[in-house]
């Protein structure tokens, strides 16, 4: 069992949250995107126990790729695995780095296990494991609902070309819900123009992510707007080299963590070398 793939990550261009159900989970309606930032990924078979290395320190607790194997082998004979991992889509923020890598995992078993491990069964642990699993195995561009499980792939759109920032303040996904249950606010429908942008977490967001949205409109983007929980905000650009400038402007400002990307069509996201 060996394979390698590419881990996306995404932006929501719009989020709008309900409140919490019986469940205490929160339904959305949210458009997710893929874009070019991401991580790789690759396993082989080892002996004795699993070793996951990665070029950041992803501490001792549990994370997503090793809860989807300990949910997997609750079903199926695994054996064990040497996963190699590249970090690049930071953490805290709103990106979904760790919920990609999870998919990614899965996307490898299934090229590797074929029908031992059936679209439902693959389906169940990606929702098990994150509310942002199930769109990182449908890729590109989607309507999401439910709890995000509830996928509507939509059509490619021409590529953008994006500058992503993000402060050095990060947001755990948990708090950033408390906080927005604790305020008053429409659950917001689908907008019907696709270039509309919205994110209700915004709301409670640190002050320097809209900072950050206003310096990458002065300096050229044609919208902006945080993504997911935060605290990463992502600016468009008419071209990559427009996007090249306004990076440069906002390194000279002192920001910090800045990424060039731009978006992906489906085809690209959900690519498998086994």
């Amino acid at each position: 069992m060996k394979g390698s793939t590419f881990c996306p990550a995404k932006i929501n261009t719009f989020l709008s949250v309900g409140p919490p159900d019986k469940t205490g989970y929160h339904p959305i309606r949210s458009l997710f995107q893929s874009i070019s930032l991401g991580d790789d990924l690759t396993i082989s078979e080892t002996d004795g126990p699993d070793q996951l290395i990665c070029n950041i320190d992803l501490g001792p607790v549990e994370n997503t790729l090793t809860k989807t194997l300990r949910l997997l082998r609750e079903l199926l004979p695994i054996p064990s695995l040497r996963m190699e991992l590249t970090k690049r889509i930071p953490a805290e923020s709103g990106l979904g780095g760790g919920s990609s890598d999870a998919a990614g995992l899965l996307r490898i078993l299934k090229a590797n296990m074929k029908h031992d491990l059936p679209d439902i069964l693959m389906d169940d642990v990606a929702l098990a494991v994150g509310a942002d699993v199930p769109f990182f195995l449908v890729g590109g561009r989607a309507k999401a609902e439910g709890y995000g499980e509830i996928l509507t792939p939509l059509d490619d759109l021409p590529t953008q070309h994006l500058l992503i920032a993000r402060p050095e303040v990060g947001v755990a996904t948990g708090p950033a819900y408390r906080a927005l249950d604790a305020m008053d606010r429409p659950w917001r429908d689908f907008p019907s123009d696709s270039t509309e942008l919205y994110n209700d977490f915004e709301r409670v967001s640190p002050c320097e992510c809209g900072e950050l949205a206003e310096r990458l409109q002065i300096h050229g983007a044609s919208g902006a707007l945080m993504s997911g929980s935060g605290s990463a905000v992502f600016g468009y650009f008419a071209d990559q080299a427009r996007a090249e400038i306004a990076k440069e402007k906002l390194l000279a400002e002192g920001w910090k963590n800045l990424w060039l990307a731009h978006t992906l069509d489906r085809a690209s996201c959900i690519s498998t070398t086994s």
